[in-house]
């Protein structure tokens, strides 16, 4: 009993550290995609030039997704005509380039790790661009469209088809704090946490588990670590395995990943980890549904090999400025909740999550919220448009 109430204090105290930075990250979240529309995204994202990745890129961090809802938002760009390697650019950096993941990172390993992210995530997207233009054919992309156009469900399908963007016009501050403009932050705000949450449950769960009942000296050979060119070139091909087993994805594998780098993994190897979000197992099934068992495997080893590659690379550039952080300092939250910083940040952050859910709940947020399975086909008439209350 004592080893179950350990793990589960270790999961308290993580979640009670990251609380405040989730919901600036998904609030952030929501106010981008109150006032941007996505027929606008589809517009941008018409080939595979590194402009136009840069856009991609760029638009992915502003709509913040779990990996489910991102790996369907991907789908459903492409299937209006967006360029997929311009999807997958969406898609790695809508999970991996966030506001919310970086301040979580910074929190919970420092703000090194945070770095790494954003140095890495842009190599990535590079490395899966060059790997798509070298070996993705005409053949297997006609195939991967033809099966995302018979719009097979995979998962959070009705969260992705919805718009819930303003559609009146004025400036950003117009349409931002009018009536529509609130409630659509609202609906926003509480839908992505409700795609969020099995996952960031379940990362927490998984995170304070290891800690508390798998010994240290396990990861430590498992990691080479006291073997330092071992541990570097193995960290990045091990990391990704790790994720893709754990089932977790989005920010719900930092958690673990606070326990993998303490345990011995190199830092390039966390990196990878983290990275992995989008080729965990279910996610892989989604795949072989939305565009075919061939695409899902040519996925799986250009994205495998991507992040391996950024996480080689960011372990050279970090490591050659001395920014690799020392691990004796990483240390897993496990002091429960303390009168600090973090507790007056989340006492107003809360209220402020609070605001939002009251505004979702009084403007027809439930109806939404019981439509986010859906159907993949479910508003491309439009009809998946947020119909906000005026109250």
């Amino acid at each position: 009993m004592h080893a179950i109430w350990h793990a589960l204090s270790i999961a308290g105290s993580m979640a009670w550290e990251i609380t405040w930075a989730l919901i600036l990250g998904f609030a952030l979240s929501a106010v981008v995609q109150a006032v941007v529309r996505k027929s606008t995204v589809v517009s941008l994202l018409g080939d595979d030039r590194p402009r136009t990745l840069a856009a991609a890129a760029g638009l992915g961090i502003a709509s913040s997704s779990c990996s489910y809802a991102a790996v369907a938002l991907a789908r459903s760009l492409f299937r209006k005509g967006a360029d997929f390697t311009a999807t997958m650019a969406f898609e790695i950096a809508s999970t991996n380039l966030v506001v919310e993941l970086g301040v979580i990172l910074a929190l919970l390993m420092g703000w090194q790790f945070t770095a790494a992210e954003f140095v890495g995530g842009p190599v990535m997207i590079a490395v899966l661009a060059v790997l798509f233009r070298l070996l993705l054919r005409d053949k297997l992309l006609r195939e991967a469209r033809e099966q995302a156009g018979r719009g097979v469900a995979g998962s959070m399908e009705g969260h992705a088809a919805m718009d819930m963007s303003v559609r009146r016009e004025g400036s950003f501050a117009q349409r931002l704090f009018s009536r529509e403009g609130s409630t659509s932050v609202s609906h926003a705000f509480v839908m992505e946490w409700a795609a969020i949450l099995r996952d960031l449950v379940a990362g927490l769960l998984i995170a304070g588990a290891i800690a508390a009942w798998v010994p240290d000296s396990f990861w430590r050979a498992f990691f080479f670590d006291g073997h330092p060119l071992a541990a570097k070139l193995w960290g990045p091909l091990i990391g990704p395995v790790v994720a893709i087993a754990s089932f977790v994805c989005s920010v719900g594998n930092v958690p673990l990943a606070v326990v993998l780098w303490k345990g011995g993994i190199s830092f390039g190897g966390v990196v990878a980890f983290l990275f992995a979000d989008l080729v965990i197992l279910p996610i892989l099934n989604i795949y072989r549904k939305y565009y075919g068992a061939r695409m899902a495997l040519f996925l799986l080893g250009t994205f495998f090999a991507a992040m391996a590659v950024a996480g080689y690379l960011v372990e050279f550039i970090f490591g050659g400025l001395g920014l690799v952080p020392d691990r004796a300092d990483a240390t897993v939250p496990d002091s429960g909740v303390s009168w600090n910083y973090t507790t007056w940040l989340n006492v107003a952050f809360l209220l402020l999550a609070a605001a939002l859910v009251i505004r979702f709940l009084r403007t027809g947020g439930k109806d939404m919220l019981s439509m986010m399975g859906g159907s993949p086909d479910f508003g491309h008439d439009g009809t998946t448009r947020a119909r906000h209350s005026q109250r």
